[in-house]
This record gives C-alpha cells, structure tokens and sequence, in this order.
C-alpha cells in the first residue's frame, strides 16, 4: 500500500473516530505519527494564502504577514472555527463562541496556514480535521490575555480544554456573577490559583464578601480590580480599610467609584498610609476631608505615591508635622504628580552640585514649591540663565521662588550679570601673564579655552603644587608641558601628591619631569606602582624604572614587557585590578 493510500485510510479512520468524539485517541494518534499542533504544518496538498482585502474600509485586524482580512473572510473563518469549537470539540457555545470572535491573533494566524481553493470555511475546516490546535491560546487570548502574558500559562501536558474541567468551571463561575469575559484574563494572571478551586468553592468565597454588607456589583468591581481578594480567606487589610472608611463617612460604593479599571490595588498598603495619617495627628474629621478633595492620596498606585513623599520628607530632617501641614495645603494636583516634580528638583539640585545641607534646607522650608514646579531640564537652565553652578546654588537658596519661573513651557531669562565673571576674567588673565603668555594673544586666547575654572582656582591649584615642595619655577615649566593638570580641584592634585610621595616613596621632584603624572586617574596609577612594587619584591623588574616608563605606558605593553615576567603575574594583576576597580564604575585608562 502507497504512502498516500496509508494516508487516506488514516484521515477516514481519524474522521470516524472525531464523529464519535474520541479525542484522546486521535491526540494519541497525532502524536504518534509526529504531527504537531498548528504551530508546524505539514503539508499533503498546495498551500494558498487566504485571499486580502484591499479596502480599507471593508477590513479588520491584520493577519501574521502584516496584511489586512476583510471582514466576509474574517466572518467566514469566525463561523468554522466556532463550529469546530463547538459541534466538534463538543465546547459549550458560549464559550465557543467567545473564543471565535475574540481572539483576533490566533484567527490570523490560522489563517495563514490554510489553503484557500473556494470558500475560506471549508478550508479551515479541513485543516482543523487533521491539524488539532491548542484550545488553550484562543482561550486565554478571548479572555484579554495577549500572547506574550499568556504563553507562560499554557499548559505542557495537555492541549483540549476538556483536559482542565476546573478552568473552565471556575471561569464560568465569574462569568455568571457577573464578571465580563474579557476582565478574567486579568484575574487568571494575577491569582491563578482561583482556576484550580474545586466546584462550589469559587462562588463560596464571592458570596463571602456579599455577607458583609457589599452588592453583588460592588463585588465584581473590586474582584476584577484585586483578584487577590479570592485567594484563602476574606481580605484582612481590605476589610479594615472598609470599615476605616465607613467610619469616617464613606460608604463602599464611595470607594467603588475610585478604582480604576486595569488598575490593581493594594489594601494592606493603603491600610499602612491610613496609619501614618493617624500618627501624624491627623483626625477623623481631617481626614475626611483630605481624603474628599484628593482620593488619589489613597488610591493612587494604592498610596505608594502619598508613602513615597512622606518618606522623601522624612529623610530631608521635616518633622511630622511639618509634613501633615503639607497635605493640609496640599495643591489641586495628583499626588502622583508632586512626587514626581519634587523628585526632580532633587536630582536638579544634585546636578548643579548643591550640598547635602543646603538640599536639606530647600526641602523643609520650601516643600510645596518644589512639588509644585516641573523644571526644566539642568542642561537647558544653565546653557538659558547663563551661569556657573556655583553662583546657580547660591541664587537659588537666595531666591527659591525663583524656581516657579524656571517651569517647563515657560520662557527664562538669563540672571543678571554681577560682575563676577569680569572679576573671573581679570584674575585669569593675571595668572596666564605670569605664565609668561602676552595678553590678547592668540596664544592667551587659546589658553583660556585649556584652563577650566576661575582665575583665583587656577592660582589655588598653582600654589598647592608649590606647597608640596617644587619652585614655583618649575610649577611654571610643568604647567606649560601639560597645561591639564590645573583643570582638577585643589583636593585631587593634593590626594595624587600625597599617594605618590607617602605611600610609593617618591621624591616630589619626579613631577618636574613628569607633570602629566597628575593627569592620569588615581585607579590606574594604584595599580601600576602597585604591581611594579610587587614585581621588584620578586626580582623581575628593574628597581630603577622611572616613573613615566611606569605609568605612561599602555596597559598591553607593560603587561608585555613587565607583568608576563614573572610567572604569577597576570594573576597578581588582575587581583589588584578587580580590587582596585571594585570601587569605580571607570575602566583603567590606557
């Protein structure tokens, strides 16, 4: 007997056994033969691509080849599948029905795997005769599971939904109280237990909550926003905040009314935010009337918001009250929103180099500004008001209502000039003069391009090098080799004379001939004089090395010509590197 002869004494055998609903024996058969589901086809006849719809007006959802189904197509291939669902697969017709014409992205899909000679139904149902699909996909996507959410779901073992009578119980079980078809996807994929509850004990729990004082709708409404509800008993913390509420003038239906659908919320939290009101000193009747002109302190990402920003507070040194008095003026906008500006004045603040304490004061004297304000971005305020950093500060703790003109959409004059950067200028040009430079020219303008910072800076950094033992002569000298060197804080040049001199030993003459020692990061020059003394301790290295020739040097080549020496140097290395580095985010310079 041929191949194909085998094969249609197996499609009538399989035919007969369908008709007879026998499905785990045609699975078993499936398998068997290594068919798949509808993920691979294999194909015993030309394969045709459904027929697209041009207009589009007269289309909907795209397929999986990015084309559009028109809508005769998509109807035709809604009405096979449900009959495959139903008549076949022997599935209630609801739920057939459901899965048919609310599971777009399995429809294309399916679609696209279909031969289209004649009527796009009777292809599908031709298909569906020999190809089994997971029952599972179109399920969960029916329900308003995307297929990125409900992947991890699907099951490994079984592929019928007849497979898992509980799913489908339970899920009627909602859908009977109520509860759209299209919010249980939501529900399975936050409390996915509840699908596995044997009969009766799904509705036992729903009833549970109508027996304290709550509607049938109001149930739904909460159940849908906190499928939680339905795990073990009833909520502890969301009876709590129930009868918190309700003693304080606002009934359930109240709080119905505030949750947002696709929102999930937190009752425990919420609890927790209720507390702190109450230790903050605030009153029943306070509190009532907080929480009526803004909701959102509660429900806003179930008060994690309102948390957030007592917690910012508290860390900036404001006492409690201080912080009630913030929500008791608190201005007519979201708390979601506050938090964000107030967040993002402390990141300005940080950005513009402002101290700890000086951050701290701005915060507690002027909390409901700084929350109130959406700046602009640091770049964009310091490139607009024309100015450094430094004199940024000190305006702003000079002037911090200032900051309401500094808003988003807003237009921002540039500060007045106050003479501080004429004095700047002067004092530069001073210090390059006596570099031996001529003023206005090309070389004095040059110069002030290479020279960061003021001119009384630049004579701190000069006069911190002299300090440390080399004339001021050969300050100049090195100062015209590697004119970088003053472009570091007084404190860093300081740090890298100290760690040269006290702990590798050097005299502080060997800068003279070795300026752009202070140039390179304090990391790399660790490990270099690190490794160099550990290599002369091991007789492989020449105790007489100059400074430059250690650090100045790529890192292949003194691995090359100095590490690779000695036998367990490349491990020495990388043990002094990973301890060096653990601290810094940079990359040893090269």
């Amino acid at each position: 007997m041929s191949y194909l002869q085998k094969f249609k004494t197996f499609s009538l055998v399989a035919s007969s056994i369908i008709a007879d609903n026998k499905f785990n024996l045609v699975r078993v058969l499936y398998w068997r033969i290594g068919f798949s589901p509808v993920f691979s086809n294999p194909r015993f006849y030309r394969t045709k691509k459904a027929p697209q719809s041009g207009e589009c007006g007269n289309s909907t959802t795209g397929s999986g080849n990015g084309h559009r189904i028109s809508r005769a197509i998509r109807k035709e291939a809604q009405d096979a599948l449900l009959e495959y669902l139903h008549s076949t697969r022997g599935i209630q017709f609801m739920d057939a029905e459901n899965m048919s014409k609310n599971s777009p992205i399995f429809l294309a899909k399916l679609l696209g795997r279909v031969e289209n000679e004649g009527k796009i139904g009777r292809s599908i149902t031709r298909f569906l005769r020999y190809h089994p699909i997971n029952e599972f996909e179109p399920f969960f996507e029916s329900v308003g599971l995307q297929p990125a959410e409900y992947n991890e779901f699907l099951p490994r073992e079984v592929m019928f939904l007849s497979d898992d009578d509980l799913l489908l119980e339970n899920c009627h079980v909602l859908c009977n109280y109520g509860i759209e078809r299209s919010k249980i996807g939501k529900i399975y994929k936050e409390a996915t237990q509840i699908f596995r509850y044997d009969y009766g004990v799904l509705l036992s729990k729903l009833k549970a909550y109508e027996e304290l004082g709550l509607d049938q709708a109001t149930v739904v409404k909460f159940v849908v926003c906190n499928p939680y509800l339905l795990v073990g008993g009833v909520n502890n913390g969301f009876v709590k905040v129930l009868d918190k509420l309700k003693n304080i003038g606002f009934e359930p239906s109240w709080v119905e009314e505030q949750l947002l659908d696709g929102n999930s919320y937190y009752w425990k939290q919420i609890l927790g935010l209720l507390f702190w009101f109450k230790h903050m000193g605030c009153s029943d009747e306070k509190l009532a009337d907080l929480i009526r002109l803004h909701p959102d302190f509660l429900f806003e990402d179930s008060g994690s918001k309102s948390l957030s920003l007592i917690g910012l507070l508290l860390k900036m040194g404001s006492p409690m009250m201080q912080i009630y008095s913030v929500f008791l003026q608190f201005p007519q906008m979201r708390v979601g929103k506050f938090v964000s500006n107030i967040r993002r004045c402390l990141l300005f603040f940080n950005e513009i180099d402002m101290c700890v304490q000086q951050i701290g004061y701005l915060f507690r004297s002027h909390p409901l500004l700084l929350g109130s304000c959406t700046l602009k971005k640091t770049n964009s305020l310091l490139s607009i008001l024309n100015v450094g950093k430094k004199r940024l500060c000190q305006f702003i703790l000079e002037n911090p209502e200032e900051l309401k003109n500094w808003k988003l959409r807003t237009r921002v004059l540039p500060l007045p000039d106050n003479g501080e950067d004429v004095r700047s200028k002067q004092q530069k040009t001073q210090f390059l003069l006596k570099l031996g430079l001529k003023e206005n020219s090309s070389k004095m303008k040059k110069a002030f391009k290479v020279f960061r910072g003021k001119g009384e800076e630049l004579q701190e950094r000069f006069d911190c090098i002299v300090e440390a033992g080399i004339e001021e002569k050969d300050v100049y000298r090195m100062i015209k080799v590697s004119p970088q060197i003053l472009n570091q804080s007084k404190d860093i040049i300081e740090i890298k004379i100290d760690f040269l001199v006290n702990t590798f030993g050097y005299p502080v003459s060997s800068l003279v001939n070795f300026s752009s020692y202070l140039s390179y990061s304090a990391q790399r020059v660790t490990l270099r004089l690190s490794m160099y003394s550990w290599l002369k301790e091991q007789g492989a290295a020449d105790p007489t090395l100059a400074l430059r020739t250690i650090v100045a040097c790529s890192e292949n080549t003194f691995l090359k010509q100095y590490v690779n020496h000695h036998p367990k140097g490349m491990e020495v290395w990388e043990n002094l590197k990973r301890e060096i580095y653990s601290d810094s985010l940079a990359s040893p310079a090269q």
